[in-house]
């Protein structure tokens, strides 16, 4: 049956400050919250009330909370107390914020999830039993979305490394399942995390510590472009690039310059997958040339967004729904798809 857009209404936006806090378009309607920095553009606006209507999830609206990058604790701590107290809210998603959101508000949830804890951020709030319930989804959504473009045994017949450009919740949770989410023997042997924050870095550095993985990390601390390019030129063909510093979306620029030069055979991923996307672009200039693998943000949207909502809305999210889900969200996606480069490996 074909989604029927317009059951599940979106929120307005209301500027307060620096903040935009948005209002339901009905008083009496379960709200589902989003937590970031400009949701106002992201295309779960568009995604979201076809895909209620998909699954029956009766009248519910999206609305959003925009909060500048490392807001004030105070500031986290309204929103979440928002989202705990009105019955009328059923949860959230919290992207960009999940470690800062954590730090302030950790006392305010009932039951924290593992992931949470190891990780020390949360990207899904959520009410069952009379709890609210703090959950970190990443390391399942960037695990599904890696295994989808990172074939099985791709490390076991690889000298390819990691460079991963950030050290937020994003780049932990990829660096947790690259270290332990398939078996030893099918794991990079290296991966280098670069960050502008050292607390940043001792802080993953920390959760890797707890893991007993063999996998070897190096971890740099660099705002420098130009040393980001010969960190880049640095690591074997065929690694795995990562841009998960928020920059061409949150931020403006990238972490590396025009002149950086990707691995041969890269697989470059780019978290985002709107905004102007310099990182991607620049790999985009090299795809031929370089033999890249290029994705951007699609399917880590898809598949953080139908993680989180398994927790919220109370479902099963198998794989052929999450199919489905994705091939609607696809098809609402507009100009803002980008086009696709190289051999999908692993599809």
């Amino acid at each position: 049956m074909e989604p029927i857009l317009g059951r599940a209404d979106v929120a307005t936006s209301i500027p307060i400050g620096h903040e935009v806090v948005e209002n339901s378009l009905n008083a009496g309607t379960r709200r589902f919250t989003f937590i970031g920095v400009t949701t106002g553009e992201s295309a779960i606006r568009r995604v979201f009330p076809a895909w209620a209507e998909h699954l029956g999830l009766g009248d519910v609206d999206i609305s959003g909370h925009d909060l500048s990058l490392h807001a004030p604790p105070e500031r986290y701590r309204e929103v979440v107390e928002a989202i705990r107290s009105d019955p009328l809210e059923l949860g959230g998603l919290v992207t960009t914020h999940k470690i800062d959101l954590f730090t302030a508000c950790r006392d305010m949830f009932d039951f924290v999830d593992p992931y949470a804890e190891l990780c020390g951020e949360v990207s899904s709030l959520s009410k069952r039993g009379g709890l609210f319930r703090a959950h970190a989804k990443d390391p399942i959504s960037s695990g599904r979305s890696l295994d989808e473009f990172v074939e099985e045994g791709y490390w076991a017949s690889s000298d390819a490394e990691v460079l991963l450009f950030g050290a937020g919740g994003s780049n932990l949770a990829i660096s947790l399942h690259l270290m332990t989410g398939r078996p030893p023997e099918d794991r990079p042997q290296r991966v280098v995390v670069v960050n502008r924050s050292p607390a940043r870095l001792e802080s993953m550095r920390a959760v890797h510590g707890l893991l007993g993985s063999r996998v070897k990390v190096d971890y740099v601390h660099n705002a420098d472009p130009v040393e980001n390019d010969r960190l880049l030129e640095s690591v074997p063909p065929g690694s795995l690039v990562v841009n998960g510093t928020g920059m061409g979306k949150d931020s403006p620029g990238s972490p590396i310059t025009d002149k950086g030069v990707f691995p041969e055979g890269a697989l470059v991923w780019e978290l985002n997958y709107r905004g102007e996307l310099g990182f991607l672009h620049q790999a985009e200039r090299q795809a031929m040339s370089r033999g890249l693998v290029i994705e951007d943000g699609w399917r880590y949207f898809v598949h953080g967004w139908t993680c989180v909502m398994e927790e919220v809305f109370d479902l099963e999210m198998t794989p052929e729904i999450v199919g489905e889900l994705s091939h609607i969200a696809l098809g609402l996606r507009g100009s803002s798809a980008p086009p696709r480069v190289g051999d999908k490996r692993g599809r």
